[in-house]
């Protein structure tokens, strides 16, 4: 069986090896992986590891269209062999480990718990910065511990999902959260969605859906540990590159506040260090792969030094560091804000002529 990760980057190549090294020991099989506009050498490494067999690299270099980066990059995925031959695929971020907790956390593993499933989500669990000022060059998931609770009210991002689906003809086409474009009604009336709680979800979910319901749990039998933050100066690099989708806008202290929660503990993704470890040290045998990501962890603290020679860099980081750490908010109070979100969307569709979507449950 072969299960296919899709992955776009720009200047991560610092995380590539642990993460690629993780989702070998979670059973990933294939690994389809795009680039743009890099200055750290993430697109010679994976150049590099594409030469070694280790994973299929592809420069999405644009025109971008009105969906951005991920979506041209999902739009070249949907014409790649890889997609093609895929039994089940799911899109990642670099700062996203799949943590299965069924069985010996393998993939398999996960579809044995789940044997009636076509597609099956795995909602964040948000891990935050922890008050980690400096950058170091030492695996994420074992440097980044504390996160939001299991059970979370606010906001709901936190509840937001990637999904692991069957490629069996029922969409035809890759997306970032989640599978798009159904072929036919008849074979979605068959494709059967379930949660890691072992829910089957609602039809919402097969077409719409970007989000878990939230105030409930959502992880008992997997999770995806999401890290958005890293320490403050990765951050601030991170600011630089701009977001995942329009990369021309900086990120500020509104993301960093609605995922910096670290109220609870979680070091169940630590059942991959072994085999983590011994993949990524076979990796760095290589002296070529071993020598770029010196190369890339040099370029992060040089990155970081010279952004603090511009002001908005450098207030930022001024900010960083007086912000607390968000607090989790409970039922009653995320009813009030639902609701004012909800009336906040129906007034956007109003003044854009459009249908207002569904408010989160």
């Amino acid at each position: 069986m072969r299960f296919l990760a899709i992955l776009s980057v720009r200047n991560e190549a610092a995380f590539l090896l642990e993460w690629l090294a993780h989702h070998r020991a979670v059973g990933f099989t294939d690994f389809l992986v795009f680039s743009n506009d890099c200055q750290d050498g993430t697109d010679r490494m994976l150049d590099r590891l594409d030469r070694l067999g280790h994973l299929t690299h592809l420069r999405n270099e644009g025109p971008y269209g009105k969906g951005g980066i991920q979506f041209n990059a999902m739009k070249l995925a949907d014409k790649h062999r890889l997609v093609r031959r895929a039994d089940w695929i799911m899109a990642l971020d670099v700062d996203e480990f799949v943590n299965i907790h069924a069985g010996r956390g393998t993939l398999p593993d996960l579809l044995q718990a789940l044997p009636e499933a076509d597609a099956i989500t795995l909602t964040w669990r948000l891990f935050g910065n922890g008050e980690t000022l400096r950058y170091e060059d030492r695996p994420v998931t074992d440097s980044f511990t504390r996160c939001a609770p299991n059970v979370i009210h606010w906001p709901w991002r936190a509840a937001m999902f990637k999904t692991l689906y069957r490629n069996d003809g029922t969409y035809r086409k890759t997306g970032v959260h989640r599978p798009r474009g159904v072929q036919s009604d008849a074979d979605l009336a068959r494709f059967r969605w379930f949660d890691c709680e072992g829910r089957e979800l609602g039809e919402q979910f097969k077409t719409q859906r970007l989000y878990s319901d939230y105030g409930q749990p959502n992880h008992r039998l997997a999770q995806l540990n999401h890290y958005p933050l890293g320490a403050m100066e990765s951050y601030i690099v991170k600011a630089d590159r701009g977001r995942a989708v329009h990369s021309d806008q900086m990120l500020g202290v509104d993301y960093w506040v609605e995922r910096n929660f670290n109220t609870d503990e979680d070091t169940s993704i630590a059942r991959y260090a072994g085999a983590r470890d011994a993949i990524r040290a076979m990796l760095q045998e290589d002296q070529k792969l071993a020598r770029l990501h010196e190369e890339a962890v040099a370029w992060r603290h040089q990155r970081f030094r010279e952004l603090m020679l511009e002001d908005p860099f450098r207030a930022l980081f001024s900010r960083l560091l007086m912000t607390p750490p968000s607090r989790p908010i409970n039922a009653v109070t995320a009813q009030t804000l639902t609701g004012f979100a909800l009336l906040g969307r129906k007034a956007d569709a109003l003044r854009s002529g459009e249908s207002a979507p569904e408010p989160p449950e």
